[in-house]
């Protein structure tokens, strides 16, 4: 139980910008730390559903802005970061070693640049679209796409350079994440109607395997990646699905 309880605060201190009330570590906790990433999600989502809320007093534009933001700005652009890494190693178009390079390059480069204006400008125009956002649905997209996280960190071949290629994969932090990435979905879809959650999943899926398959493996950045547009498409499947 100790593990778990280490993993949730060390998901907390590593994937918000909130600061963390308790910041502790333990090695043993890392695979927990990412099953607890839905929890997290939760967080992020709770703060998401509060700017959508707060977007209504606001004239339409700037609400709009408020929303799109939000999601980033809780997490600090950590997974931002990860979106325009992946972005400019598979645009480049170049072989498997190069994109591979170019993914750990830390500057940033005129694909990644342009990825992140069209994101920005997707987003926005989302929120900007919408006339009343049901708060609920938004607050369990960011708990949906992390689940999907964990998911494929905890069972995707990672890529030699990543981080996790030394982690256990399997286990009961892949249950975990799986059961609350399912009552994620049917919660929405029963109480609210709304397939926000299932729709994060599915953009997450199709992300994912692209960048797997164009990078040579799973890694931060690619899932950074997927989550991103995840979160867009939830966002975006709550807003224009009525």
């Amino acid at each position: 139980m100790s593990d778990w309880i280490y993993g949730f605060f060390m998901a907390w201190g590593m994937f918000l910008a909130i600061p963390c009330p308790k910041k502790i570590w333990s090695e043993s906790a890392r695979r927990r730390m990412l099953a607890c990433l839905p929890l997290v999600g939760l967080i992020a989502g709770g703060v998401w559903a509060l700017c959508a809320w707060l977007g209504g007093f606001l004239p339409r534009p700037i609400g709009a802005l408020l929303c799109a933001a939000a999601p980033w700005l809780v997490t600090g652009f950590l997974h931002l970061d990860g979106f325009m890494d992946v972005c400019d190693a598979v645009m480049s178009r170049r072989d498997m070693e190069t994109r591979q390079r170019i993914l750990k390059d830390s500057h940033c480069g005129a694909f990644a640049v342009i990825c992140m204006v069209l994101l920005a400008l997707g987003q926005w125009s989302v929120f900007l679209s919408a006339e009343g956002i049901v708060l609920w649905p938004l607050a369990l997209v960011p708990v949906a796409s992390r689940a999907c996280a964990a998911l494929a960190v905890l069972t995707l071949r990672p890529m030699t350079t990543s981080q996790y290629s030394a982690m256990e994969r399997g286990g009961a932090p892949v249950v975990f994440a799986a059961l609350i990435l399912a009552a994620a979905c049917i919660v929405s879809v029963l109480l609210w109607g709304s397939f926000a959650p299932l729709a994060a999943a599915a953009v997450y899926a199709l992300a994912a395997w692209y960048g797997v398959k164009q990078l040579g493996g799973m890694s931060g950045d690619v899932s950074g990646f997927a989550l991103t547009l995840a979160e867009l498409g939830g966002a975006a499947a709550l807003v224009l699905w009525r």
